[in-house]
């Protein structure tokens, strides 16, 4: 029915029909985001024979959502994202304000040195933030298996589709050897 109301609304268009019920989920699941997620499940992935593992925690409303195929897909979808591109903080907003104002400063002196006039050089700052983000945040970063798709729209297609309020509370990632120097080899 939700197909039907669509298409009449416009006017038979298919595409735009599309659009519309992906808008109307979407608006759904930003409602659902208020809502308690204290299911879920903990996952873990290891890669490469064991040089890099992850553990992630996605959370949603009941255990039945938590069993479900899909969620259990998309939770092992996020341990391969997070072992693939090793992602710093979960969202934009649990980047440290101190990190984001060294980064800023950063960026704008590169773009000054690189002789880029003044005015602009906020517009160049922005740009390369949102790169900084698409890197380091893992609901930023393009989908790895779908690049055309942020994870973030991953999460809320999934939302819209389930019906209930998912959450990816935290991950972990290990890759042996990180933190350890390596000692120096010499050849004789």
């Amino acid at each position: 029915m939700d197909c039907k109301k669509a298409l009449v609304e416009t006017d038979g268009d298919a595409e735009k029909a599309v659009a519309l019920l992906r808008e109307k989920g979407l608006a759904k699941a930003a409602k659902r985001a208020g809502r308690t997620a204290s299911q879920g499940v903990v996952d873990a992935y290891i890669h490469l024979g064991g040089k890099v593992g992850v553990m992630v925690e996605v959370n949603c409303e009941t255990d039945f959502v938590a069993r479900n195929a899909e969620f259990k897909t998309f939770v092992r979808d996020i341990c391969l994202q997070v072992a693939a591109t090793n992602p710093g903080y979960l969202s934009r907003e649990d980047v440290p304000a101190d990190e984001v104002a060294k980064e800023k400063e950063i960026l704008k002196n590169q773009a000054l040195h690189e002789g880029k006039p003044e005015k602009i050089v906020e517009k160049i700052v922005a740009g390369k933030m949102e790169k900084y983000y698409e890197e380091n945040c893992l609901l930023e970063q393009p989908f790895v298996k779908d690049p055309d798709l942020k994870v973030s729209e991953l999460l809320s297609n999934l939302i819209a589709k389930i019906g209930e309020n998912i959450v990816i509370r935290r991950y972990t990632r290990y890759e042996m050897g990180e933190g350890l120097e390596q000692p120096e080899t010499c050849s004789i």
